[in-house]
């Protein structure tokens, strides 16, 4: 039997995000009134494909969580000039800038041109640019923010931890050419929403990159990124509140969405979600 609560869920969702595409004009004038100052700098990665993601993610996080000190989205360098416009619109800390600056130097050449020209390198050559001037937030267009975010504040200061990482919820994401040994893929982190407080040591995840042989997957960038985290004694946040979760993919309702929820992560197969919870 059909399952219909599914299909009618991604029907939905499909028509939604093409109702909030044809208004983002609308949309991006409309003001939003943050409920505090946080001492923060944002930083997301993103394309024009994910236009309409990118700005329900911006201004979910000033409404439940607050004004950064800036909020950069770094472009893949398919942003179109009007894109481009109607993000810097959703308020005066949201800027668009291209990929590529304050890379940490000395990278190896082989590892330097996958961060500088691959897709999904770009990303991870933005996370190892952070922090730059005090805490740093990175968050993937994908995410939307809830009531509960309001405690991400508590977050930004008095840690003893090098960063903070949104946990994955399967061990699969990950390309498994990088591990040495079945211990490095437990706590399986997702490079989509980390908190960093100071620089990293990249040296395990640049080394692994290194010495694969074939060409990057999609999930190379994560995998160096949760060695990265674990080598550096980096923390989760707690799991009841940022949430990655498919468990509640083939049904009609979003299980999680809700008030006590701090965000979560719409990651592709529940990315109809995130249009349904509008």
């Amino acid at each position: 039997m059909p399952n219909f609560g599914y299909h009618f869920a991604l029907l939905e969702g499909s028509w939604r995000r093409k109702l909030y595409r044809a208004l983002l004009q609308a949309i991006v004038r409309r003001p939003v009134r943050p409920p505090r100052s946080v001492a923060l700098s944002v930083f997301a990665y993103s394309g024009e494909e994910t236009v309409p993601e990118q700005v329900r993610s911006i201004r979910s996080f000033l409404r439940h969580v607050g004004r950064p000190n800036s909020y950069t989205v770094v472009s893949d360098g398919s942003h179109s000039d009007r894109s481009v416009r109607l993000l810097e619109q959703i308020d005066p800390v949201v800027s668009v800038r291209p990929s590529g600056d304050q890379l940490p130097a000395g990278l190896p050449p082989k590892f330097l041109r996958y961060i500088t020209t691959h897709p999904i390198g770009k990303q991870l050559g933005l996370t190892m640019s952070l922090p730059r001037n005090g805490p740093a937030l990175y968050v993937d267009s994908d995410i939307l923010f809830f009531p509960g975010a309001a405690d991400l504040v508590c977050y930004v200061s008095g840690q003893e931890v090098s960063a903070l990482y949104l946990a994955d919820c399967q061990t699969c994401s990950a390309d498994p050419r990088m591990f040495r040994d079945p211990n490095e893929e437990l706590h399986p982190v997702n490079c989509g929403f980390l908190m960093l407080f100071r620089k990293l040591d990249w040296s395990l995840g640049i080394q692994r990159y290194l010495e694969l042989e074939g060409e990057p997957t999609f999930f190379t960038n994560q995998t160096i990124v949760h060695l990265t985290m674990h080598a550096n004694g980096a923390k989760a946040f707690d799991e009841r509140k940022y949430i990655l979760r498919l468990d509640d993919q083939c049904i009609y309702p979003d299980r999680y969405a809700g008030r006590h929820l701090a965000l979560r992560h719409y990651v592709n197969p529940v990315r109809h979600k995130f249009w349904t919870t509008l």
